[in-house]
């Protein structure tokens, strides 16, 4: 992949099928209704289901949200909240991990179906949530970088490639004498 390619690049497309959620609790006390998942790929870039109203403590959305997800996210936020006449409510949170979704042998396009422990405001246990998700292809910028950013964030005239591993000699090829490996400790 060339500078211009690599630059261009900045993010993959997720799909995140918020399916439903299983004992549901606000102050100790079953859900009854006004659910909702907000799901965040990063502080800046979030989707929120419908609310439910009828599933009470256990309540089915099976709504598909698509996210951009920059390279550098490592954790998806699901977090679900309830209205209430006070206001919304977070009910519990959970992170799911890129890593369980990305990786390994699985292709990239691979549907996951994953659950997750919620937690509450206290780390308390408050319930399960069930997702489908999946990971397309990258997704193109709009238009060439205008500004120098910080790795991950778009390319300046100035970039280049990050080295991986420790140089050998004076070689100026890039990918020629470089070592690298996993340091083990005994």
């Amino acid at each position: 992949m060339d500078k211009q390619q690599y630059c261009h690049k900045a993010s993959r497309t997720v799909e995140v099928t918020v399916l439903s959620a299983e004992n549901l609790r606000l102050d100790r006390k079953s859900v009854k209704k006004n659910t909702y998942v907000i799901v965040r790929a990063d502080p800046l870039n979030s989707r929120s289901t419908r609310a439910d109203f009828e599933g009470g403590s256990s309540p089915s959305w099976n709504e598909k949200l698509t996210l951009d997800m920059p390279f550098q996210t490592r954790f998806i936020s699901l977090e679900v909240k309830c209205r209430t006449g006070s206001g919304d409510r977070v009910i519990g949170t959970a992170s799911l991990p890129v890593s369980d979704i990305l990786g390994d042998y699985t292709p990239e396009s691979h549907l996951h179906f994953l659950s997750y422990r919620l937690r509450d405001a206290r780390g308390e246990r408050n319930g399960i949530i069930n997702v489908s998700v999946r990971v397309k292809m990258p997704v193109e910028s709009v238009g060439p970088p205008t500004t120098k950013n910080p790795v991950g964030y778009g390319c300046s005239s100035s970039w280049q490639q990050p080295t991986l591993g420790v140089p050998a000699g004076h070689q100026k090829n890039y990918y020629s004498g470089v070592v690298t490996g996993v340091p083990v400790w005994i």
